[in-house]
């Protein structure tokens, strides 16, 4: 509500105005934020996807083995901080500089871990009677993998991909730790606009995010439903 209130103060109402969301278009950094995190999501996004997908089907097809079952889930088990830290210091090991593309491999390393687990839970109530007659039939590995097990997992793997952007597009302590000082992602300019107070561009912010999530967990279920309808 109160990014519509014509006046500053979040403590006296003065009116609707979409004037906060006029000056947030305008505001130079948030603007470079947006698009820093949006490269970042989309591309942690569809590597953590198809990076994501391989390994579910993997884990769950051919290669069967607790400790690697415990592996797959530890990024989104550990906590963000950790992740963050370890993530930097491999990347001053390996002496690589500091930028999108290290928050990028970050994101897509916990990204990963939860697009496999969505991916499993949807291999786990599969039919395998339909992979099993695709391969008497004479059909290769790869034939029966694009033409019945990827159609049969689509809805999983929509709704991992939805997820580990939602969760790339505001997560903020790996992106902390291995962004660059001039390429800051959205989170992080919110933070250091923040540390002064919250200002009515913050609570315009703030709505869109929400509205942007909002959608995002909406159209995830209709392709769901969508996709199991036109089976």
């Amino acid at each position: 509500m109160m990014s519509f209130n014509r006046n500053r103060s979040p403590y006296t109402w003065g009116g609707l105005s979409l004037d906060w969301y006029g000056r947030l278009a305008g505001n130079a950094s948030i603007r470079t934020g947006l698009v820093n995190t949006l490269i970042v999501a989309l591309g942690s996004t569809a590597l953590s996807t198809v990076l994501g997908t391989l390994l579910a089907v993997g884990l769950a097809r051919h290669t069967r083995s607790r400790l690697l079952d415990a592996l797959s889930t530890l990024p989104a088990i550990l906590p963000d901080l950790v992740i963050a830290i370890g993530l930097l210091a491999f990347y001053s090991a390996i002496k690589l500089t500091l930028g999108l593309h290290s928050v990028l491999i970050a994101h897509t390393v916990f990204g990963m871990a939860f697009v496999a687990a969505v991916v499993r839970a949807r291999l786990g109530g599969m039919d395998t009677s339909l992979e099993e007659a695709s391969r008497d039939l004479g059909a290769a590995p790869l034939t029966t993998f694009v033409r019945i097990t990827l159609p049969t997992l689509a809805p999983g793997i929509v709704a991992g991909a939805l997820l580990a952007f939602t969760l790339s597009l505001d997560e903020f302590v790996i992106a902390f730790f291995t962004a660059a000082p001039s390429e800051p992602t959205l989170p992080i300019v919110i933070y250091s606009m923040v540390r002064f107070g919250v200002t009515p561009e913050i609570n315009a912010l703030a709505t869109l995010l929400l509205a942007v999530s909002f959608t995002v967990v909406i159209v995830a279920q209709r392709l769901t439903r969508l996709t199991e309808a036109l089976k």
